[in-house]
């Protein structure tokens, strides 16, 4: 039995994917027909329900892959081969706060907010206004707004918020915004940012080569899929190749000026040419004995 609330996944046989919060009153309509609600609900995920047309739909519980892939967008949002790379690199987990800037849709917003978890907080920034209002639909229909701070504000205004525990960065020009950095989050922070161009990453890394930062990195991520017949396998004709440019560098207090320490001065003791012994600045005590009488 699936809780009213919950999100399910319906799959028909031909593979189309239909997102539902289930609400046991209501109907989801598909290209075969409508399925009830409430014998969604009865039976539960891992199994299979009808269409009025007699069409076996499984039931499933979305995970958090299909909840990015299927957020109503406005706006091109980062796929999930970036976003994984992303919250790993980034050190996103329970309990972390991070700040994002860029909100458009809520894809990786949607992200962040699943793996922050309960003890955790995303403050997300958006300056136009429909795309905020878009993204807030989209975590309540996820179940993810309480975890998530949303501010319909443009950052060339300066971020407001400080000490998080990281920070991304999804606009055109983030070389404008670095100087908003050290007030926002907390020494040793990672900072990440999302471009689709090489001369846009030339810009940053000159922004960032100016700042205190450390450990760049850039790369692109490409997935390639293959077809899944044991008898003749070999890539899918189409692939997920150039969607953007990620870049990282880690956020670090300038150090202190260094200065060789002082080291006193320690006088060398005088050599015996012929030896190349000490010469010692005190009498033997063999020299102070008298000779025994014969």
């Amino acid at each position: 039995m699936i809780d009213t609330g919950a999100l399910v996944l319906l799959i028909s046989p031909k593979g189309k994917r239909y997102l539902h919060k289930l609400d046991p009153a209501l109907e989801a309509h598909t290209h075969d027909g409508k399925i009830l609600m409430s014998e969604v609900a009865e039976a539960g995920y891992g199994h299979h329900v009808r269409t009025h047309m007699g069409r076996p739909y499984l039931v499933l519980k979305p995970t958090l892959y299909d909840l990015i892939k299927r957020v109503k967008r406005q706006t091109q949002i980062m796929y999930p081969k970036e976003i994984g790379y992303l919250i790993l690199k980034m050190g996103i987990g329970p309990g972390t706060t991070v700040i994002e800037s860029g909100t458009g849709s809520g894809g990786l917003t949607t992200a962040l907010a699943w793996c922050v978890g309960d003890t955790g907080k995303v403050i997300t920034y958006e300056r136009r206004e429909e795309f905020y209002k878009l993204a807030g639909k989209n975590l309540v229909r996820a179940g993810l707004d309480h975890r998530v701070e949303q501010v319909n504000q443009d950052i060339t205004d300066g971020i407001q918020h400080t000490g998080a525990d990281a920070l991304f960065l999804d606009v055109r020009t983030p070389w404008e915004y670095l100087h908003h950095i050290p007030g926002a989050v907390i020494p040793g922070a990672m900072c990440g940012f999302l471009l689709p161009t090489t001369n846009q990453v030339c810009d940053l890394l000159r922004g960032l080569e100016d700042g205190p930062f450390c450990d760049v990195e850039v790369m692109e991520i490409l997935v390639r899929h293959y077809k899944t017949n044991p008898d003749r396998l070999r890539p899918e004709d189409r692939m997920v190749a150039h969607t953007g440019f990620l870049i990282f560098a880690r956020y670090m207090e300038p150090a202190e000026p260094w200065e060789p320490p002082v080291v006193e001065a320690v006088e060398s003791l005088e050599t015996d040419e012929t030896t190349d012994e000490p010469i010692a600045d005190f009498e033997s005590v063999e020299d102070d004995q008298e000779s025994p009488e014969e």
